[in-house]
């Protein structure tokens, strides 16, 4: 069981995206630390609040430390609304469009969340007056750089493949521009892919992990994936959002990246994932053509799908976390393969429980 300080409740957080898997873990660790915790969840963002509220309910989160605001980072009187209501001592916006591959189908709406929802935030922390009192940490993305050749950190070009990226580079650069030209302190988080049991299910390394587990009960048509070359650096989400306080903690703002520092390809990941439960995958042909079949019985179970390809793809990704290393102290403290494991584990007692019709 997870307890609250209550007796020592020096801070205010407000989170955007809090429903989201960083901002579930952010307001867990902001909570053993004593904070009071406002979330902000987007009112349409689930059929049912039940599925909305899943990740909090799952790190026991709800509570009397804990409050939820229904609202749009979009919309500027309503975040200015819940900004001045809440009077917090540190905002983190976690608020995002974040699939890469769903931004080409809706650029419109990356740019509204992505890049006015920070301006909005920025804005509303101006005008009302309150720049002394609060710090912000807008959480931009390694997609930032783009094509821009690996490692990558502080210093590095960035030339964004994706609107997603495109969208996030623009927060990014107003919240540099609102820090400089206005003294607001704000940060800039630029993860790299961080990963966890609530990594939504959309994403390739849930959706990896998911069908894994899934094989236990039975073998299943393939797994379709995309482009298994492009590379990674994949570390655990648990250990960002506590780089994310380490930063808002800092006597200056400034941006930092967070990274594990070592790169692997998607077939990489595929391939651990599979041999974490004793699965060989041989792989045949090249290409879409391209098969993953189970060396032991010769079923078929990774396949190429076009339509996960982006139109323009960005293949390395590696981040250098020196900075943040040197100035914050911090380092990933979980490793890939305890992150992996622990997917897979969460994502075999999910299916137990839907089996059993508890899901």
């Amino acid at each position: 069981m997870h307890k609250h300080k209550g007796a020592m409740v020096q801070k205010k957080a407000l989170i955007t995206g809090v429903a989201g898997q960083d901002g579930a873990y952010l307001a867990r660790f902001l909570l053993d630390k004593g904070y009071e915790v406002h979330g902000l969840v987007r009112w349409d963002s689930y059929v049912a609040k039940r599925d909305g509220l899943r990740r909090l309910n799952l790190l026991e989160v709800l509570g009397p430390y804990f409050s939820i605001h229904y609202g749009d980072v979009s919309d500027a009187h309503n975040i200015a609304s819940v900004i001045k209501s809440t009077k917090p001592d540190e905002i983190y916006n976690l608020a995002a469009l974040s699939h890469v591959q769903v931004s080409f189908d809706v650029p419109a709406s990356s740019f509204d969340i992505n890049a006015h929802g920070i301006l909005n935030i920025l804005e509303a922390v101006r005008c009302l007056d309150m720049e002394e009192r609060v710090r912000i940490y807008q959480a931009s993305s390694s997609e930032m750089f783009g094509k821009v050749p690996a490692p990558q950190n502080e210093m590095s070009a960035m030339q964004p493949c994706s609107p997603y990226g495109v969208s996030k580079l623009a927060g990014y650069h107003l919240a540099r521009l609102y820090r400089e030209s206005y003294g607001l302190w704000v940060c800039n988080g630029i993860l790299f892919n961080h990963e966890s049991p609530l990594r939504g299910e959309d994403f390739v390394t849930h959706k990896v992990t998911r069908y894994v587990a899934e094989l236990e009960h039975g073998y299943q048509k393939p797994l379709s994936l995309g482009n298994l070359e492009a590379i990674r650096d994949w570390g655990d989400a648990r250990d960002y959002v506590r780089g994310m306080w380490m930063m808002m903690q800092a006597e200056e703002p400034d941006d930092f990246v967070l990274a594990s520092g070592q790169a692997l390809s998607v077939r990489a990941f595929v391939d651990a994932a599979f041999s974490s439960l004793g699965y060989q995958i041989e792989w045949r042909g090249s290409g879409l053509d391209e098969l993953g079949v189970d060396a032991e019985t010769g079923n078929v179970l990774v396949k190429i799908d076009e339509a996960f390809y982006r139109p323009l793809e960005l293949d390395h990704l590696l981040g250098d976390a020196s900075k943040a290393k040197d100035i914050l102290a911090w380092k990933p403290e979980i490793g890939f393969e305890q992150m992996l494991r622990d997917m897979i584990e969460h994502d075999r007692k999910i299916i137990s429980l839907e089996g059993n019709g508890d899901g």
